[in-house]
Parts: structure tokens; sequence; C-alpha cells
């Protein structure tokens, strides 16, 4: 199997060298480098591109959240789990909508920390307690937080199946083999949806899911 490799972005090293203990425990986690600001990320990613970005928000030079944005529009296959300090709404949803695929404070427990790398490694999101929370307080007051979605969409009977077994937290190739076609032909659709839709990311699609009932 593959490693999953890992670029960690944050500024006190004390808690770079924690994660790196943490992760250390497992051997199919390898980190590629550390940042100690979102500049130093930018600079680094190009010349190596991790699986995997775990992101701080409060950095000098240019913070989690901007260079979030950054990352997924210059380099859409990476993903971004963001673990930081601050419980807020409003970060939350800001950040998913932009391009963060998972949420994590900063004391979460190792076990939820790699959990969360395999589910966005491998279904493209993680949505813990903390998000779901924070979506659900934006589906009750829609005014407070803008929504981003493109609006009057319509979605064929299979772009909706192909939707909902994502919500189902299902890899390209376990829906392929439900619905007879290629992961290929599944990340196609999944493209589709995401253009569609007019989110960054596949954790940008079970929200406007879940915003709009198609989810289970």
């Amino acid at each position: 199997m593959k490693p999953i490799t890992i670029a960690i972005a944050d500024d006190y090293k004390i808690y770079r060298d924690g994660l790196k203990l943490c992760l250390g425990a497992d051997n199919n986690l390898q980190i590629l480098f550390e940042a100690d600001n979102g500049e130093e990320l930018m600079e680094a990613l190009k010349t190596q591109q991790p699986d995997i970005i775990i992101m701080d928000l409060n950095m000098p030079l240019l913070d989690g959240m901007e260079a979030t944005k950054l990352i997924s529009k210059k380099y859409e296959q990476i993903k971004v789990l963001v673990i930081t300090m601050y419980d807020n709404d409003k970060f939350i949803i800001n950040l998913m909508e932009n391009g963060a695929h998972g949420y994590l404070l900063k004391n979460a427990e190792p076990k939820e920390i790699i959990k969360a790398i395999y589910a966005v490694h491998e279904n493209g999101y993680y949505f813990n307690d903390l998000v779901n929370k924070a979506l659900l307080k934006k589906l009750v007051m829609k005014n407070n937080l803008k929504p981003s979605f493109n609006h009057n969409i319509e979605l064929t009977e299979r772009e909706q199946e192909v939707l909902k077994m994502i919500c189902e937290e299902k890899t390209a190739a376990e829906i392929g083999k439900e619905i007879f076609l290629s992961p290929r032909s599944v990340e196609g659709i999944r493209t589709r949806l995401i253009e569609k839709v007019g989110v960054r990311n596949t954790a940008g699609l079970v929200m406007f899911a879940v915003k709009n009932g198609l989810a289970d």
C-alpha cells in the first residue's frame, strides 16, 4: 500500500513535533515536510505535493485561511485538513466552502486525527460533530452566513444517485461496483457535480446535499 504523504503547516514547533510523534505510530503515514507559515508552505509546494496538508489557521505572513483558498485553486489534488484552536461556526463554514476537506480542533485525540486523515484521503472529506453542528446552524440561520452554492441546479438521476453514495462515504470504486461503472466514470460524475453545484471539493458537495435534503 502506497504511504499517504503529509505536510504540516503550523507556526508552533512543539505542536508539529507532537503531531509527528502521533502520526509516526502509523507506518502508512509519511511526513513529507513542515512549514511554520503559509508563505513557506506555498514555496515548498512548488517542488513537493503531499496527499494531505494539516493546516493551522493563525500563522504569520500568510494565514491558513488564505493558504487553503490558494491551494484549492492551484493544487486541486491536495486535501486540506484544518486543525486549529478556533471553534467558530463561521470559520468552519467558510473554510469548508473555500477548499478545506475537514476541520478538527487541536484538542482532538490522536485516533481522531488519524481517522480524519484516512477519511479525507479515501473519501475526500471528514465531517465530525463540530462540522455537522455548524452546518445545522447554517441551515437554521440562513441569513447569517451567505451561501455560495449555485441556485436552480438540475441533477440527473445518475448524478443524484452518485451524490447520495458520496454522502454515505463510499469510495469511487465502491460506487462504481454498485452502479456498474468504472471508478474513472464515477470520478467524472463527481467532477461534473462539483462544477454544476459551484463548490470546490467533495466536502462542498456533501454540504450542498445536506442543505438541499439530498442526503439521507
